[in-house]
């Protein structure tokens, strides 16, 4: 029972990737995983899980940022997409990371008859404990493939393919909804409403109200790193939750943009427009980036009004955390800036 409410919260916090990490690699960013954060700066990444018995498991890494062994990465549109890309697969290594030691903990307990989560005794070997770890890699390695798979249908099926067949059967009840404008109004409409019941269904569930509040860790983290403030408990915890540069602002923005850009679709067959949709994804993803980017930077012009509904939403996303998930996303950040020092890279503060 355990590992299958593993999975599935793993499932969900997969599905809400994009809302919970920050695509911008330039810049310190991170993430929410299960029971963590993930830091990251221009040349490192660290995550720090903390156990049930309160251990914290930390990984460091260093990272290549592709921008600078392919310039044509760096152009505008173009770099959003993929920096997206780069940052959903280094989002997701984080997310398994972080189900991996919660399958290791349930493992561990079911090894010697105890319950799943107290700790592993003090005499286990460090290699038991590589084995152990390394067996719940492998499991972890056969749901990723099925995940990714859900994942997939499950993005075309809900944000694709039903709000597209909503509008069209209203169509049929009144033609005239179906003029391009109106017609990609409703659908948009739709998606956007699905979008948010879903953010903030799973919500109600107490694990990702629990991922929600480490998402709001980070952000609090972060706001304190770029401002210059010693990354302690308290002097992290007097920031919001809210942050411009969050995912949750990012999706908010594909959703908005997107209305836009299928009105300029010519197509009136459903399967066409259909594929145009999966078509314009890449395109509607640059573009967002790039408003975002902007309105980072520019908070009072016309285009960070675009980002607002985001930080609404972010109401929901993030949550106030406890001092120690506090803890956590200062122990993931140090242990990336301290990798990245020794990488000698050189850290860019908005």
């Amino acid at each position: 029972m355990r590992k299958l409410r593993n999975y599935l919260r793993f499932l969900a916090a997969v599905q809400l990737l994009p809302a919970l990490e920050s695509g911008e690699e330039t810049l310190v960013g991170g993430q929410a995983v299960l029971e963590g954060v993930m830091m990251r700066s221009p040349h490192a990444w660290a995550i720090a899980c903390r156990k049930p018995s309160g251990e914290v498991v930390t990984m460091s890494e260093p990272l290549e940022r592709p921008s600078e062994k392919h310039k044509w990465m760096a152009w505008p549109i173009v770099r959003g997409v993929m920096t997206l890309g780069y940052a959903m697969n280094l989002g997701y290594r984080a997310l398994r990371f972080s189900a991996n030691v919660a399958i290791e903990d349930v493992m561990q307990g079911e090894g010697d008859g105890r319950p799943a989560v107290p700790v592993a005794p003090p005499a286990q070997s460090a290699e038991e404990s590589a084995k152990s770890r390394e067996k719940a890699a492998t499991i972890s390695n056969w749901l990723a493939v099925g995940n990714l798979l859900l994942s997939l249908a499950f993005f075309i099926i809900m944000y694709k393919y039903i709000p597209l067949v909503a509008a069209t059967e209203l169509k049929k009840f009144n033609p005239a909804l179906g003029g391009r404008i109106i017609f990609n109004l409703i659908d948009g409409g739709i998606r956007l409403v699905l979008f948010l019941f879903f953010i903030w269904g799973v919500s109600l569930w107490k694990d990702i109200r629990r991922v929600y509040e480490y998402h709001g860790a980070e952000h609090k983290t972060v706001f304190a790193f770029e401002n210059g403030d010693p990354l302690t408990i308290s002097a992290v915890q007097k920031y919001s939750t809210y942050h411009p540069r969050c995912g949750t602002s990012f999706l908010m923005t594909v959703m908005l943009i997107s209305i836009g850009f299928y009105m300029l679709v010519p197509f009136t067959t459903f399967w066409a427009r259909f594929a145009s949709r999966i078509a314009l994804l890449p395109l509607i993803a640059g573009v967002s980036y790039e408003i975002i980017r902007f309105a980072a930077k520019h908070r009072g012009s016309l285009f960070a009004l675009m980002t607002t509904p985001g930080l609404w939403l972010q109401r929901i996303t993030t949550q106030p955390p406890s001092d120690e998930m506090a803890q956590c996303a200062i122990t993931a950040l140090e242990n990336a800036m301290l990798l990245e020092k020794e990488r000698g890279g050189e850290l860019v503060i908005a």
